[in-house]
């Protein structure tokens, strides 16, 4: 998924990966050199919608101007982490 907007510098990932582990999700986050935030998760369907609502929101601070997502091959992780 690729977060666009204000969503650097505002605790987005933070708020990203708490939200992902409250949900029992797996994956990662990243800033992205373009200004946006890219989120991969895997987890159940119902909570992977979850997130991606708070994604469409972010933090307080956060000015999301778009969602896109898509789908990815299943890495069989159980953490959620935040990456460089």
């Amino acid at each position: 998924m690729s977060v666009r907007g204000l969503v650097q510098g505002v605790g987005y990932r933070m708020g990203c990966r708490q939200k992902a582990i409250d949900l029992g999700l797996s994956g990662w986050v990243r800033n992205r050199p373009d200004g946006s935030v890219e989120v991969e998760a895997e987890g159940l369907p119902d909570r992977l919608v979850e997130l991606r609502l708070w994604c469409e929101k972010g933090p307080q601070g956060a000015q999301v101007s778009g969602v896109t997502s898509g789908q990815v091959a299943v890495a069989g992780t159980d953490w959620f982490e935040i990456r460089p």
